[in-house]
């Protein structure tokens, strides 16, 4: 059978079902605890920036960016942004977003181990992720087990880049209700409010992985098939 539309397929529903309603709810969190606003009446980008002094992080900048929750730290020229639904937003959501990325901006300052690993294979697993399928339906179609083998081999990367992923986005939310804790930001019953919209975007990355797993599953029984 064509290997796109196989009956292999059905292993991806669970993963897809799942990376639906982690997409749902993410959304839905954010949108609920953006209607609350902080009592201090600061907002995202003034937490980040005072966060990150906090923490002798004076020369990382707070940019804004386009979009609703593209916010990021880039570990490579040491920058901070917030998107437009959290720059200048005194939301529960928009600073715990914020506190976030500020997260991993202590982590890059710390040498956070997880962080490195994700660093150095980001840009290995850009340059052979988007060979990994084609040359696995290239050996399915010529028979070929050592095209398909390498293929899965190129897309294992994808795989651990997400296992790496986990740790990186999980502790960076602790780190972030953590310092907005000690801080001050926010009082206890409103860092409830931001750990629920920081554990929604979580399972974004569960998803992933999730789906990541799947494939490669979906890939060994597509050769073992075609080995028969």
């Amino acid at each position: 059978m064509f290997p796109f539309f196989d009956r292999t397929m059905l292993l991806l529903i669970p993963a897809l079902l799942f990376a639906g309603w982690a997409q749902l709810k993410v959304k839905s969190t954010f949108a609920k605890y953006s209607n609350v606003r902080s009592r201090r009446g600061v907002t995202a980008d003034q937490v980040a920036r005072k966060l990150l002094d906090h923490f002798r992080l004076n020369s990382v900048p707070v940019n804004r960016v386009g979009g609703q929750l593209t916010d990021h730290y880039d570990p490579r020229n040491r920058t901070l942004s917030l998107s437009d639904s959290v720059y200048g937003n005194s939301s529960i959501a928009a600073i715990g977003v914020a506190a976030h990325e500020v997260g991993h901006a202590i982590q890059h300052d710390a040498g956070y181990a997880p962080l490195a690993i994700r660093n150095n294979i980001v840009p290995v697993v850009s340059l052979v992720s988007g060979g990994a399928f084609p040359l696995f339906f290239l050996g399915f179609f010529v028979q070929s087990a050592s095209l398909m083998n390498l293929g899965i081999l190129l897309f294992l990367g994808v795989v651990v880049f997400h296992l790496v992923t986990l740790p990186v986005e999980y502790n960076a939310s602790s780190r972030a209700i953590a310092i907005l804790g000690q801080t001050g930001e926010l009082s206890s019953d409103e860092l409830q409010g931001a750990g629920k919209v920081l554990n929604a975007a979580a399972w974004t990355y569960v998803a992933a992985t999730l789906m990541a797993v799947m494939q490669v599953i979906r890939l060994l029984a597509l050769r073992n098939s075609r080995s028969r």
